[in-house]
């Protein structure tokens, strides 16, 4: 069912897209089998950290904020132009680009 929702949304291998199996070796992402970043989640929704793919100080300030493998996050909402994306990540609200938002996978809670 998720499949289906992203390939409606445009994501996932519905629009020409290669599948990225395997690429992360987490075992959340093995189940999976695809990459879903976290600008890709609906407002609404929870998600857990898989990766981190940003390099420098994208992943370093990002790992500043608590954005480890294996913490849940909260997609609360975004703006008109859905950018920024504002999130909860424990007790805390933390609003991104989508550049940025981008760099994490996730999958299902």
């Amino acid at each position: 069912m998720r499949r289906a929702i992203l390939q409606t949304m445009g994501l996932g291998r519905g629009k020409g897209r290669p599948c990225r199996r395997n690429r992360c070796h987490e075992a959340c992402c093995r189940e999976r089998g695809e990459d879903v970043s976290l600008c890709d989640i609906l407002p609404g929704a929870s998600c857990r950290i898989c990766r981190l793919h940003g390099h420098g100080p994208v992943r370093q300030r990002l790992l500043d904020l608590g954005f480890q493998p294996g913490r849940e996050i909260t997609v609360l909402r975004r703006a008109p132009l859905n950018d920024p994306i504002e999130l909860r990540l424990g007790d805390s609200f933390i609003v991104l680009r989508r550049r940025e938002a981008a760099h994490i996978e996730v999958s299902d809670a």
